[in-house]
């Protein structure tokens, strides 16, 4: 079984999350479905501490054959696909030799290069993509499959010298819980890779500092007929609160290392109103300046109406894993080499965006992440490189074989 048909085996298992059902891990039982084949597959290639847990954790370790001690290295992927779109009864396909040109997914939907300029690079390369009717799944079964690739290929060849390997498959990533339960001791690596990301060349050891925040509105309604200097409409207040807030700070017209305000979520009344908003940033200062803004925005909206209508609170989510990645430069340089060795200039940009690693660097365990060849992820336009599927495969040997000292 090559890269291309475990693939295509892994996406057409449902293993969908669920974020109305977050408090739960796994957020739906399904993705115990493709658990069980990843921990049945693991022990019929005969790794040790073979184990998946009550919360859907896959663990697993490939003992070294060095002749003496090198630090333990990890590699992870995450088992959900996105609830943004459904992942039951995928039906991927491959295209050969890519020619540049629109997709044709089914007889209503098109992948047109317009919209997707970047794939027009892609030509001459073998991509699998949908039927138009589900994603793909390759966020983030391409990861696990370059894992799975990569131990068959250390069974099997016995001369490539390493150092012991920890393997996790875990769950709920896609709604932000994919390192609730993370068992980092069981895990027993000093540092690891996410292998979750685009294309192969892609290294992110960088993301947003993240943050949300919930704006609350309360007004007081009575009979419209009889409301002059007496209503105050809290879902018009709150109207007010988000055109008040920087236009240019939307994720829409930001890039780079902008950061934004993101207003997610809305819902209200006459007599109460909730904006919800994500808060994003790679400095953690301009997080905390967004934050102030925020609370100047509800001053003045109090101040208006003279009295308490508008109130704003906030919840830090996770920060940016270059600060503890930093402490571990050889970590991102064990990739940079890696991927290097392939002969690819490494795309290396901050992530806007978050990844487990994040958290993970944060709990003790350094961790970027790296590309696995998919893309256009969480919809029906979603695809997969299998060249770079298979590279990917050769960008974790070539990790293993670096920490050896062998490369």
């Amino acid at each position: 079984m090559g890269a291309a048909e475990r693939l295509i085996r892994y996406c057409q298992i449902d293993t969908q999350s669920d974020p109305a059902n977050e408090d739960v891990t796994p957020s739906t039982e399904k993705q115990f479905d493709l658990a069980k084949v990843l921990k049945q597959e693991l022990e019929e290639l005969g790794l040790e501490d073979v184990s998946l847990d009550e919360h859907c954790y896959v663990y697993a370790k490939l003992p070294g054959n060095l002749d003496h001690k090198v630090k333990t290295v990890g590699f992870i992927a995450h088992m959900d696909t996105a609830p943004d779109f459904s992942g039951k009864d995928v039906k991927p396909r491959i295209i050969e030799d890519f020619d540049g040109n629109d997709i044709i997914l089914n007889e209503n939907v098109v992948m047109k290069m317009d919209s997707f300029p970047w794939m027009r690079e892609l030509k001459g390369k073998r991509l699998m993509v949908t039927d138009g009717n589900t994603l793909l799944g390759a966020d983030d079964k391409a990861g696990i499959t370059c894992i799975m690739e990569a131990l068959v290929y250390l069974k099997e060849h016995p001369e490539v010298k390493h150092g012991e390997i920890a393997v996790a498959f875990t769950p709920d990533e896609e709604i932000g819980n994919g390192p609730k339960y993370f068992d980092i001791e069981k895990f027993g690596a000093d540092f690891a890779y996410t292998m979750d990301g685009g294309t192969v060349r892609e290294l992110s050891d960088e993301t947003f500092n993240a943050a949300s925040a919930v704006a609350t509105f309360k007004g007081f309604s009575i009979h419209p007929g009889e409301a002059k200097d007496r209503m105050i409409n809290a879902a018009l207040a709150a109207s007010e609160y988000a055109c008040s807030l920087p236009a240019h700070m939307i994720p829409a017209h930001t890039e780079g290392r902008e950061g934004f305000i993101h207003l997610h979520n809305m819902k209200g009344d006459c007599e109460e109103a909730v904006l919800e908003y994500i808060i994003r940033d790679h400095d953690l200062s301009k997080l905390e300046d967004k934050k102030e803004v925020m609370r100047q925005a509800a001053d003045f909206i109090n101040a208006k109406y003279g009295t308490e209508v508008a109130s704003v609170t906030f919840r830090d989510s996770y920060r940016n894993m270059k600060e503890i990645l930093d402490q571990y430069p050889e970590v991102s340089e064990y990739a940079r080499k890696a991927i290097g060795m392939l002969g690819y200039e490494i795309v290396h940009e901050p992530v806007r965006g978050g990844t487990d690693g994040a958290q993970l660097s944060f709990r003790g365990l350094p961790c970027p992440n790296l590309g696995a060849g998919g893309g256009n992820f969480h919809g029906r336009y979603e695809y997969c490189v299998v060249d770079e599927l298979e590279e990917a495969r050769t960008v974790i040997l070539n990790i293993v074989q670096l920490v050896a000292g062998e490369a």
